[in-house]
């Protein structure tokens, strides 16, 4: 097909926000090869321009694009956000030079589905010069049964329990378990993860 791509990478999908590090300047940074847990996200990037370039050998797309998104996780109940996901895959795609830039995708329809077996994305890409979208939202002649979600906890008592559990951490580096002062630790997963500067620095 003219103006045409498609990729599927196997795996669980992963997204960037969960792997983030800050440096000492506060910087958000992406640890790669510092043989730690969170290298992953960078090695996912990485297979996903593999994965791309070798599906879609000598291709180049240049114009603005439609994506058709497919996600399939492996549990329903979890899973990253979806909407979390399209960075994480299209930083990929763009580092794999089959896109010009991710500015590219116009239009997007991401689908979330699940398959236990093979967790994959599949992603579609097609020429705005080419192609255009039709889509139409159609109401159900029998309904299914409703995928209900609730709302994070907002309780007191939740609230200061999390509270506990983070005083009780916070002079300790998760990496090397050393005790330091609060000064000397980093926060990374938004305040999930403490590194210390010693660990940081040997990271990078």
């Amino acid at each position: 097909m003219k103006n045409y791509a498609k990729v599927i990478v196997m795996g669980s999908p992963i997204s960037k926000s969960n792997f983030k590090l800050f440096n000492l300047n506060g910087r958000a940074i992406l640890p790669y090869n510092s043989g730690k847990y969170h290298d992953r996200y960078a090695l996912y990037e990485e297979e996903i321009a593999y994965q791309t370039r070798l599906q879609n050998p000598n291709t180049v797309l240049s114009e603005s694009l439609i994506a058709i998104l497919k996600v399939y996780y492996k549990s329903q109940k979890r899973h990253p956000d979806t909407n979390n996901i399209t960075k994480s895959i299209f930083d990929g795609i763009e580092k794999s030079g089959l896109i010009v830039n991710d500015a590219q995708i116009r239009r997007i329809i991401i689908e979330e589905y699940y398959d236990k077996e093979n967790p994959r994305f599949e992603l579609e890409l097609f020429g705005e010069s080419t192609y255009y979208i039709n889509y139409e939202i159609l109401n159900k002649e029998i309904e299914d049964k409703p995928i209900e979600y609730s709302p994070p906890s907002n309780k007191k008592g939740m609230t200061a329990k999390v509270k506990t559990s983070v005083n009780k951490s916070e002079c300790s580096c998760n990496i090397c378990g050393k005790e330091v002062n609060n000064d000397q630790l980093l926060s990374a997963n938004g305040g999930k993860m403490k590194i210390c500067r010693e660990c940081l620095k040997k990271l990078f």
